[in-house]
């Protein structure tokens, strides 16, 4: 089913991202793996040559240092992309999410614009580019963008990532309307508290006190989300 498709993965230098390129290419797909590290995409693209279909070649899979909520790079890079490979990405992965958590009365400014513009117009920004892509070249095209329960529940200290993963959903949602008539599905993956660097961050006894209310007993991981 994506044997000799074209994948692009956004934040895929770890957890859920990673999880999403490693699936792609053991399924055959050629992908493409976005992030702001260096050496976080370089230990991807090492496991995606190892891990990958082997009817495809160990320099099939590349990446690209990218800052999604930059609209000019990611705009550049779907070029550059459709360039190289004279088709635009059949499959595209929107994982790329940071979080900057603060109790509200503390969070400035600054603290609530980065993670929106990381989560919401990132994703938009790549959602936008893919989607102007495809209908240029009636291809059709599948959208997956990566959620969070949270922005249905709401969260302590996370007004900001809670607000901007509802604005994922609500965009996703939109997209899919929109797009449906030129063979582009739009969907949106929301998980829970998934074991990965960004949960890393959070302190022992409130990852405790999630993982209570979790019917598992336990957080999910990347490879169950992918």
């Amino acid at each position: 089913m994506l044997a000799g498709k074209l994948a692009l993965v956004t934040g895929a230098g770890s957890g859920i991202g990673r999880a999403a390129a490693l699936t792609l290419a053991r399924e055959g797909a050629k992908v493409i793996v976005t992030d702001q590290s260096k050496p976080k995409l370089d230990e991807t693209l090492k496991q995606l040559t190892i891990t990958g279909s082997k009817k495809l070649k160990g320099d099939t899979h590349t990446g690209i240092i990218l800052d999604v909520s930059n609209a000019e790079s990611v705009e550049e890079t779907f070029k550059n992309i459709v360039k190289q490979h004279s088709k635009a990405p059949n499959v595209v992965i929107n994982s790329a999410g940071i979080t900057r958590d603060s109790f509200l009365l503390a969070m400035t400014q600054e603290m609530f614009k980065t993670v929106v513009d990381v989560n919401l117009t990132g994703t938009y920004n790549v959602v936008k580019c893919a989607c102007t892509e495809l209908t240029e070249r009636k291809q059709d095209g599948s959208i997956v963008n990566i959620a969070s329960i949270v922005g249905q529940t709401g969260n302590l200290a996370q007004v900001n990532y809670s607000a901007s993963k509802a604005g994922v959903e609500a965009l996703t949602k939109s997209v899919a309307k929109e797009m449906g008539k030129f063979g582009i599905r739009c969907n949106a993956v929301v998980p829970g508290f998934i074991d990965s660097p960004m949960t890393e961050l959070m302190p022992e006894k409130v990852k405790k006190l999630f993982v209570t209310r979790i019917p598992i007993g336990r957080m999910g991981t990347p490879e169950e989300v992918a």
